[in-house]
């Protein structure tokens, strides 16, 4: 979900970024019993590793052979065991099975581990940042790894289902319903009741922008639906949190072959960031490295050339516990900020590309309202009508500060509850988001990736064979 560029945010050149990265991803060790080497009672052995044969030759013929009988009805007992032991749990079509029973010791997927490059520079972490890092890094355990690597799995095998479902004549609502209800399927939590949706589940509302719409489009309730056609660019964003720790990834899909030009430009961009993101890594050498890249790249359509534009007024971001966007912005053009990547960082690598001639882009309120989030340091004294207290409890219990959008309020059953969300929206305890757009007739791909900088490495956890 990308973040919108603050107004005033300075934007100009600096230096070139130099950076290069190694990848690090080596085979994971087989099993024993993948190997063929697991240890166990082999055929006419007791658990214990005796012979269920003739132990004792003071028996007699017929003590001998009941006891051979015996042994063979054990035996045939035993294999009948092996037969029904319990098969693993695949997941279905559409994914509807938790995430969890498919993986039931926990060992979610890794996602693309990268190894740093090691730089002469001698740099110095501030009183502040120092701090930061400790904090950051204390809460880096196993259940940290393993929140974020179940979101990033629950994430590409939704996707992965959606991508089969995105061709012409498909609606966005239906799409948006499949995306959501796969991600609440597979991570257990259907957030019907109060609080459930905190626990895991969406991590903020779907995306799907078409053409000219950058960001933050969702389908509304009561709205006319939208169909996909041929000739359309569809951008899909959606992200999936674990007790809050959000994995956030977007792709674009076409089905007309024209615009692969632009897809390819933004992805490149994409992986150009991600190559080089890492700990002490300048903001603005990234920022210039993706734009070198993306605006690199021509599309032809209707008979003219036009070079692939990197888009202006919304940025990739740090995420933090809870909140979709953090206190760091990685724009997608060149940039003056003294700001760096620091060791515990979460970072959305996203860029946008557009075929406009300037790639700006502004708020469209007539395209529908796509989502809110609570503004957790907003006083709420200046509350007066009691649709609005309630209204608010209800964002509280359920949301917290993820965004959400009307279909979830409805979800939770809210009803009526209009006029106490304008009145949220003019005190500044919530914040309405509306969908970014450039100029019609322009056409806008997305690509983005999670990833963690953790001290020995990078991972960019929601990395799939997809993109």
């Amino acid at each position: 979900m990308g973040s919108k560029t603050p107004d005033g945010h300075r934007q100009g050149p600096d230096e070139n970024s130099s950076a290069n990265t190694t990848t690090a991803t080596p085979n994971p060790p087989k099993s024993a019993a993948a190997s063929g080497l697991l240890h166990g009672a082999l055929e006419g052995e007791d658990e214990d590793g005796d012979d269920d044969g003739e132990h004792d030759s003071g028996l007699g013929t017929d003590m001998k052979n009941d006891a051979s009988t015996e042994g063979k009805k054990k035996k045939r007992k035993r294999n009948k065991t092996k037969k029904n032991k319990k098969a693993p749990v695949q997941q279905t079509t559409p994914p509807r099975v938790a995430i969890a029973s498919v993986f039931p010791n926990k060992n979610y997927p890794e996602g693309e581990i990268v190894g740093y490059v090691s730089k002469d520079e001698n740099l110095q972490r501030t009183t502040d940042e120092e701090r930061r890092h400790l904090a950051t890094i204390a809460e880096m355990d196993a259940e940290y790894l393993n929140d974020y690597r179940k979101a990033a799995e629950v994430h590409r095998q939704v996707r992965q289902y959606a991508q089969t479902l995105i061709k012409p004549g498909v609606s966005m609502a239906k799409l948006a319903d499949e995306i959501e209800e796969g991600v609440r399927a597979l991570t257990g939590h259907q957030a019907t009741e109060t609080g459930d949706a905190l626990k895991a589940g969406m991590g903020f509302p779907t995306g799907l922008c078409l053409n000219n719409i950058a960001a933050h489009w969702t389908p509304n309730p009561g709205s006319k639906d939208v169909i996909l056609q041929y000739d359309d660019v569809l951008s899909v964003d959606f992200g999936v949190h674990v007790n809050g720790r959000i994995v956030d990834s977007a792709f674009t899909v076409a089905c007309n072959p024209v615009y692969d030009p632009l897809l390819a430009a933004v992805k490149a961009a994409t992986n150009t960031g991600l190559a080089e993101a890492g700990i002490d890594a300048r903001i603005d050498h990234i920022s210039e490295a993706i734009q070198e890249v993306m605006e690199s790249y021509e599309v032809s359509l209707n008979g003219k050339t036009v070079p692939v534009k990197a888009v202006k007024s919304i940025t990739g971001h740090n995420i933090l516990r809870y909140k979709i966007h953090g206190d760091k912005q990685v724009p997608f053009v060149k940039t003056k900020t003294n700001q760096r990547m620091e060791e515990g960082d979460v970072f959305a690598i996203e860029t946008f590309g557009s075929t406009s001639k300037k790639g700006a882009l502004h708020d469209d309120m007539g395209a529908g309202v796509y989502g809110y989030s609570r503004n957790e340091h907003a006083n709420t004294s200046g509350l007066h009508y009691e649709s609005a207290k309630t209204l608010l409890k209800t964002i509280d219990a359920n949301f917290g500060t993820l965004p959400f959008s009307r279909r979830y309020l409805e979800r939770v059953g809210a009803t009526g509850y209009h006029l106490g969300m304008k009145s949220l929206v003019s005190n500044g305890i919530v914040q309405e988001y509306a969908p970014l757009v450039d100029v019609p007739g322009s056409y806008i791909a997305q690509f983005e990736h999670t990833v963690l900088l953790r001290p020995n490495c990078k991972e960019i956890i929601s990395r799939g064979d997809d993109y």
